[in-house]
């Protein structure tokens, strides 16, 4: 990697996917990344659904789009709270209308949908949010990873050795 530090937002909220959030924070650290971990409100920890705690580095209102080169969404039962926050939406809309990597995993896809920021993109994700991916103007391909421009969208834990290796490819780019 060369030049300046590339600058990575993971969302956190109460219930994420633990290896979905701490898998792709961690590869990209040991890439050289620099990682934020970022809350959508006041709580300052946030409980998996399988018991491992994260810190929250910021929260999304201290942060700004421009600082950095793309933003994960992890899946589990977090990405159901972080639609509902019209700042996280907005934060992620502006990544997309910068051209940022959008990455995503499971049911991370309702938050893209919410920011609606998916018309037009073919992606992949969970099963159960299939009818939402397509009904948001989004085509569901059942891959392990699709890389359409700048979304990479993957379905489930298993993926993410394949999705991990398309978000490194890209911000090597």
């Amino acid at each position: 990697m060369t030049g300046r530090k590339k600058k990575i937002v993971v969302l956190a909220e109460e219930g994420y996917e633990d290896l979905e959030l701490w898998y792709p924070a961690i590869r990209l650290r040991e890439e050289g990344y620099h990682v934020d971990i970022v809350g959508s409100g006041s709580q300052k920890k946030y409980t998996g659904k399988y018991g491992t705690t994260v810190q929250v580095d910021l929260d999304y209102d201290a942060i700004l789009s421009k600082d950095y080169d793309g933003i994960i969404v992890p899946g589990g039962w977090a990405p159901d709270k972080l639609r509902r926050c019209q700042g996280i939406l907005d934060l992620v809309k502006e990544f997309a209308d910068e051209g940022k990597l959008l990455a995503t995993i499971c049911h991370g896809g309702w938050v893209f949908i919410s920011a609606k920021v998916v018309k037009g993109y073919k992606m992949t994700c969970v099963n159960a949010i299939i009818d939402d991916i397509e009904n948001a103007g989004a085509t569901y391909i059942d891959d392990e990873v699709i890389v359409d421009r700048n979304m990479i969208t993957s379905r489930t834990p298993k993926d993410l050795p394949s999705f991990m290796k398309a978000i490194i490819d890209f911000l090597q780019q």
